[in-house]
């Protein structure tokens, strides 16, 4: 299953990126998250594999990220005609999955956010939500992207339960 979500962020495209790598802010906007730890690597860097926790309803999901790109490496001072990247692959029990978020300056204060979003299923149960409700990680993902955009334009904390 495939699918691409974007979103346009009121903030200029170095500040978007140094949001989204800091882990500090993780949980302000990412909803559902109990755990995201480096197991080994620097956070956010290229090749670093996290634990990665997560609540939906009374079921936890873990799963090991792996930051698989990040271009530019630094996030100060990025050419005006540069994009970000920033790939992850994440896998757990009975998936696999690929998100390649991509930030662009759509003007000097605003940055557009595209994530492409890719998952296999090796498990029954989870071949069987994939099938049944592929809208459901579409909208999910589209969720904390707007999480994302509340956050860092207004200050909105998921955990508050401020929306």
């Amino acid at each position: 299953m495939k699918y691409t979500n974007s979103i346009e962020i009121a903030l200029p495209r170095e500040k978007v990126a140094q949001l989204l790598a800091d882990p500090a802010h993780i949980p302000k906007w990412l909803r559902g998250l109990v755990l995201h730890e480096p197991v080994n690597g620097i956070h956010g860097q290229l090749g670093t594999k996290a634990r990665v926790v997560m609540q939906s309803g009374q079921r936890k999901i873990e799963c090991t990220e792996t930051i698989t790109r990040r271009d530019p490496a630094d996030l100060h001072g990025i050419p005006k005609e540069s994009v970000v990247h920033f790939d992850r692959e994440i896998v757990g029990a009975g998936m696999w999955s690929v998100v390649r978020d991509r930030l662009t300056e759509a003007n000097p204060e605003t940055t557009l956010w595209v994530s492409e979003s890719e998952y296999r299923f090796s498990s029954l149960l989870m071949r069987l939500v994939g099938l049944l409700m592929p809208g459901s990680f579409h909208k999910q993902s589209q969720q904390h992207m707007q999480d994302f955009k509340a956050f860092a334009e207004q200050g909105k904390d998921v955990r508050e339960g401020r929306n």
